[in-house]
């Protein structure tokens, strides 16, 4: 079976949540879409990389979901999202996917 990486999964939560949350402007499903993407996210940092790793990895995408808002204001929704997703997704990959 193939494994989705866990950068994947914390992008994906990221992005996904913000536009479930747009496109259905029900801001709650967004939110569950990003929590249960963190969630699935952080279970894989555990096994791959320990607790340590996936606490602070965790720390990361919270941290990433609340710095998008105020660079939205700065350079955009849509560019701020895939800004914080993608370097979620490095830090994912670097600290648990490229060993795997």
């Amino acid at each position: 079976m193939m494994k989705v990486p866990s950068a994947a999964v914390a992008a994906g939560g990221l992005v996904g949540g913000y536009g479930v949350a747009r496109w259905t402007e029900k801001r709650e499903l967004g939110g569950v879409v990003l929590a249960v993407a963190g969630a699935a996210a952080a279970q894989q940092w555990r096994r791959r990389a320990g607790g340590r790793a996936a606490g602070a990895l965790t720390a990361g995408y919270v941290a990433a979901f609340a710095g998008s808002h105020p660079l939205a204001k700065k350079v955009g929704a849509w560019p701020a999202v895939f800004g914080v997703a993608g370097a979620v997704a490095l830090a994912s990959w670097v600290v648990a996917d490229r060993r795997a």
